[in-house]
């Protein structure tokens, strides 16, 4: 029988160390089928976050198709996605140092098929019978002007060009999808100030013998309308998600009429911040299998296209994505559940059996050491209710003195538009393993629960989703589950946001920690990339016209309100929230005295992908908390310089 150890909370001693986090997790992205072989993006950070493609052959062999130093990653709309397709085993990939396309056929090296321009490709999908690739390119060439995106065809003959322009008009375009006769094009498209999730357009052209479009016409969609996925099925048919009802559900276009599937009060749609993201298949001829989103929880949904009678699938996962089909009624997509780590899972419908190809890590963990998520529905201000995943502290050979209540983290997931997942995540048992709860808070503007939720955040962000965590952790406090007196609160990129700002406008929290975060709203609106430049015109009000709302909802120029210690962690290269807003808040706080400490990572960009800097990041806050919290660590952890920190104070 194991001893259990009487210690604090946060000084527990955990198994799940961020060098294992860090060194052995892969991301898993992109699974496709090409005939009978599988093919999937890993992203690994001990190649420095290189994405290497990956094909597993229908005997079961696998192996790395993709050579170093060669990376799968594209930089359209930044977030990328969309960075390969293949056809009868040959590549065509997006490289991440140049952003050229490459062709890699089997057993060969790649061969460029765009030149060394200032111009970027995303989403493609292959015409066979007339050898083009269709495909988003972004065109960086206007010095001082926005990029110009814009959908074309590229010859597979294996000449470098920069493409044919086939559509353009609109600031953005996504999912050019081809029916299997080639005679049609979809596509989506929109405009400014509008993101994909707010609202877009479903258009439709019919395609010549050389490949350009004619008879283009918008079949669904609008500014207040966001379409998703448009995919032909093995009817000849086109069909897509809409939210039109006010939910992400299925539609097929019959004429010139979208016939909803499934009508539901659930998500089948996802906030498009990557390109090629896929929630239903096609594994045969008459039926539809999709992933869908309930109250913060995944289910596979089967659909039977001659009689539209919907099923769920009973299957151990909370978390589903990335569906795609092959050959023979098999089925990969990504899986995940409290206690299960992403994982490729391979379906054969015809049997019922799943095979797992690849998790996100082989690392495994006694269930003592794992912290299983409540989900919570919770009062916040306006009368209204926010959701939340809780996490209590768990680790099988610890227990804390009788009385003691734990430190809380909340986590402010990004996005805003995204949302958190209740599968398993090891950095959050990072903490908990080591004594903190945890509460990872969907917040009014997060995905899954609609589009009037999502919208919570229209002209509110860094209000409704601050409050919606200070309520959170109001809440915890009141049932007597937390350490009133030690609330933590942390977040990367605009979840960065509302942790700086619930520590600014609020006194709930006493310390913080900002991945990537933005301090000034009114930067970011100036400085930002193209895809997210009117992103905040109605998260916060149109820019420059209502400068004032801005800078009143920016950190940065009230520092004099912030009066408790804030880490903050930051990419040297990120495009997105650029370093001089976090060093502009460290520098303030340094002036005003009180502690802070500033951790960058060269050569980074948004978001960490190397595992060096990963183990970092984890370790240099855990050594932050213990110092502002006054815990000792359970194992010596490199110290992190923390200015203003009055040394008498916590451990060294």
């Amino acid at each position: 029988m194991t001893q259990i150890t009487i210690a604090p909370y946060g000084a527990w001693k955990s198994p799940l160390t961020s060098a294992l986090i860090a060194a052995r997790a892969v991301r898993l992205e992109a699974p496709r089928f090409d005939g009978p072989d599988l093919y999937w993006i890993e992203g690994r950070p001990s190649e420095g976050g290189r994405n290497v493609i990956v094909r597993r052959a229908a005997d079961g062999d696998r192996r790395d198709v993709l050579p170093a130093p060669f990376n799968a990653r594209t930089r359209v709309h930044e977030y990328g996605g969309g960075a390969y397709t293949v056809h009868q085993g040959v590549l065509y990939f997006s490289n991440f140092s140049d952003q050229r396309l490459y062709r890699l056929p089997p057993g060969g090296a790649p061969q460029p098929l765009t030149p060394a321009l200032p111009l970027r490709y995303a989403d493609g999908v292959v015409d066979a019978a007339r050898g083009l690739l269709f495909c988003v390119r972004e065109d960086h060439r206007a010095a001082g002007q926005e990029a110009r995106n814009t959908l074309v065809r590229l010859p597979l003959t294996g000449e470098v060009t920069e493409g044919l322009v086939i559509a353009e008009g609109y600031d953005f375009y996504a999912a050019p999808r081809l029916n299997p006769e080639g005679d049609r094009l979809a596509w989506l498209c929109w405009n400014h100030p509008n993101m994909p999730w707010d609202g877009c357009e479903l258009w439709l052209a019919d395609v010549r013998p050389d490949g350009d479009l004619t008879n283009a016409r918008c079949v669904a969609g609008g500014e207040e309308e966001s379409i998703f996925q448009p995919t032909w099925g093995p009817d000849g048919q086109l069909y897509f998600v809409s939210d039109r009802t006010g939910w992400w559900n299925l539609y097929r276009l019959e004429g010139n009429a979208a016939r909803p599937l499934q009508p539901m009060e659930a998500e089948f749609g996802q906030p498009q911040w990557v390109f090629g993201q896929s929630t239903f298949v096609f594994p045969d001829a008459h039926t539809l299998l999709c992933s869908y989103e309930r109250e913060g929880t995944d289910h596979l949904g089967k659909l039977d296209l001659r009689t539209l009678t919907f099923e769920t699938l009973p299957l151990p996962y909370s978390s589903l994505g990335q569906l795609t089909s092959g050959p023979a009624e098999r089925v990969a997509l990504l899986t995940g559940s409290p206690t299960e780590v992403t994982t490729l899972q391979l379906f054969d419908l015809t049997t019922g059996a799943s095979t797992p190809i690849r998790r996100s890590t082989e690392l495994t963990l006694d269930p003592g050491y794992l912290a299983i998520p409540e989900a919570l529905t919770f009062p916040t201000s306006n009368g209204l209710v926010a959701h939340a995943f809780f996490y209590r502290p768990q680790n099988r050979d610890f227990a804390a003195p009788e009385g003691e209540r734990p430190p809380l983290l909340v986590l402010s997931h990004g996005g805003p538009t995204g949302a958190a997942s209740s599968a398993l995540n090891l950095s959050i048992q990072y903490w908990t393993s080591r004594g903190f709860a945890v509460l990872d808070v969907n917040y009014g503007g997060s995905t899954g629960y609609g589009r009037a939720y999502r919208q919570r955040l229209n002209g509110n962000w860094g209000v409704v989703d601050v409050e919606d965590c200070i309520n959170g952790a109001r809440y915890l406090v009141e049932r007597g589950e937390v350490d009133g007196a030690r609330l933590a609160i942390r977040g990367g990129s605009a979840g960065g946001y509302t942790t700086l700002c619930a520590l600014t406008f609020h006194k709930v929290f006493a310390a913080g920690a900002s991945h990537y975060g933005i301090g000034d709203a009114e930067a970011l609106a100036r400085d930002t990339h193209k895809f997210e430049s009117r992103y905040l015109d109605r998260l916060i009000g149109p820019y420059p016209e209502r400068a004032d709302l801005y800078r009143a909802r920016s950190p940065i120029h009230f520092t004099d309100r912030l009066a408790c210690p804030v880490i903050f962690f930051q990419g040297s290269e990120d495009p997105v929230v650029p370093p001089n807003q976090a060093e502009a808040m460290v520098a303030a706080l340094k002036e005003k005295g009180i502690p802070v400490a500033y951790v960058s990572f060269e050569g980074e960009q948004h978001g960490f992908r190397r595992a060096e800097n990963i183990q970092r990041a984890l370790d240099a806050e855990l050594y932050f908390y213990s110092r502002i919290f006054g815990f000792e660590l359970a194992e010596p952890l490199e110290p992190v310089a923390i200015e203003n920190l009055d040394e008498g104070k916590g451990n060294g």
